[in-house]
C-alpha cells in the first residue's frame, strides 16, 4: 500500500477543486487499514475518509491523512425465502452495486440508481432519491474505530438515520472508517413509482420491472444533472427543507405551483430547487461558479473555481431564500 505525500485531490473530488493533503492512502482491506492506522506516523494526525469525492467541498488544503477505503468485494452474506443479504465493501462504486442487484432481480436499490459515489457513503448520507432512502435497505454497517482499532457492527436501528443524516455525521464523525455495508434486498420486489416523473415515464408500461425503473431513473437523472467530467458539481448541493405544516400551507396559499411533500405528522418537505429558482438563481453564473440551468439544486464549479467561491455563492442563495420565504435551507455537501 503506497502512502502518497502532498497529494493533489483535484481528481478525487467531483467539483474538481485544487486542494492538497499531507498524506493519502487507499487501503484495499481491513487488514491494510489497520496496518495504516497503527503506524505511529499517521496515528496522531487528523484524518478524513472519502469515497468518490461526490459530496465534498474542499475549502483549503488538509494537513493530515485522507483515506479512501478501496475495499471492493461483494458477496451474499446469507439469504432466506424472501430476502438476499448482500455485503459490499466501502469502495464499491454505488451504481455498480445497484446494477449488480437489479440484474439479479433483487429489489430495493433501483430507485437509487445513478447516484454518484461509493457504497461506504450510503449510510453516512442516508442517500435518497425518488421516494427511497438507503435506510430502507441497510441491514448492517461495519465500522473500524480509530481508538483501539476496534471493529464494530451497527444495525440499521443503531445508525440513527434521518433525512440525509446518520450517526456517522454526528456521534461517530471523525472516529473511524466504514468498511462494509450489508443490504437486505427483496426477492419479490415491489415497484416504487410514486414520484411524478417516474410515474409518467412508466405510464404506458403494464407491469414495470425494477430494471425498467432503474432505466427510467437513470434517464431522468442524466437529463437533469450535469456530468462532473464536463463541469464540476456534487449533484444536489442543498437539502430540501422540512418545515411545520403552518409554514408550508401558508406558502402554498401564496404560490399555487409549490409542491408539498408530507414529512411527518405536522411537517412538510419543500423542494429547495423551487425556492432557489423563484429567487432567480437558476442558470446564473458568477465568476467561476454558477447554478445549473436544468436543476437549481446543483451548483457548478467551472475550471479555476475555488471552494471559497462556491461557499460565497451558497451563502448568497441561503440568505436570499430566507429573506423571500422565511425558510432556512442548508448544504447537503460536506464542507472540509
Amino acid at each position: 500500500m503506497e502512502i502518497l505525500k502532498n497529494y493533489n485531490l483535484k481528481n478525487k473530488n467531483t467539483l474538481g477543486l485544487n486542494a492538497r493533503t499531507k498524506y493519502y492512502a487507499e487501503p484495499a482491506s481491513v487488514e491494510q487499514l489497520k496496518l495504516l492506522l497503527s503506524d505511529d506516523i499517521y496515528r496522531y494526525v487528523p484524518k478524513m475518509v472519502i469515497g468518490a469525492g461526490s459530496n465534498i467541498l474542499f475549502k483549503s488544503d488538509f494537513d493530515g491523512l485522507i483515506i479512501f477505503p478501496a475495499i471492493k468485494d461483494i458477496k451474499i452474506l446469507r439469504e432466506d425465502a424472501d430476502f438476499i443479504y448482500l455485503r459490499a465493501g466501502a469502495g464499491v462504486v454505488w451504481d455498480n452495486l445497484v446494477e449488480f442487484a437489479v440484474d439479479r432481480g433483487w429489489g430495493g436499490m433501483e430507485n437509487l440508481s445513478s447516484i454518484p459515489g461509493c457504497t461506504g457513503a450510503a449510510p453516512v448520507q442516508n442517500i435518497g432519491a425518488y421516494g427511497a432512502e438507503a435506510k430502507d435497505i441497510i441491514f448492517l454497517v461495519e465500522f473500524l474505530q480509530y481508538d483501539g482499532l476496534v471493529e464494530n457492527k451497527l444495525s440499521s436501528g443503531e445508525c440513527g438515520f434521518g433525512y440525509r443524516d446518520s450517526i456517522f455525521k454526528r456521534e461517530l464523525k471523525g472516529k473511524g472508517v466504514i468498511t462494509y455495508v450489508t443490504f437486505r434486498l427483496s426477492k419479490r420486489p415491489s415497484i416504487n413509482a410514486g414520484y411524478e416523473d417516474v410515474r409518467q415515464a412508466l405510464n404506458d408500461v403494464n407491469q414495470p420491472t425494477i430494471s425498467q425503473v432503474r432505466s427510467v431513473i437513470s434517464s431522468i437523472r442524466s437529463r437533469k444533472l450535469p456530468d462532473p467530467a464536463v463541469v464540476g458539481n456534487v449533484g444536489s448541493f442543498f437539502k430540501n427543507p422540512v418545515v411545520h405544516k403552518t409554514v408550508a400551507l401558508h406558502l402554498k396559499e401564496l404560490y399555487q405551483d409549490l409542491k408539498l411533500f408530507p414529512a411527518g405528522e405536522d411537517t412538510y418537505k419543500l423542494p429547495a430547487a423551487w425556492l432557489i429558482d423563484k429567487c432567480g438563481f437558476k442558470g446564473t453564473r458568477t465568476g467561476n461558479v454558477g447554478v445549473h440551468a436544468n436543476q437549481a439544486l446543483v451548483l457548478l464549479a467551472y475550471e479555476g473555481a475555488t471552494g471559497e467561491e462556491l461557499i460565497n455563492l451558497s451563502e448568497t442563495i441561503i440568505k436570499t431564500v430566507k429573506e423571500r420565504f422565511n425558510v432556512d435551507i442548508e448544504p447537503e455537501v460536506n464542507i472540509c
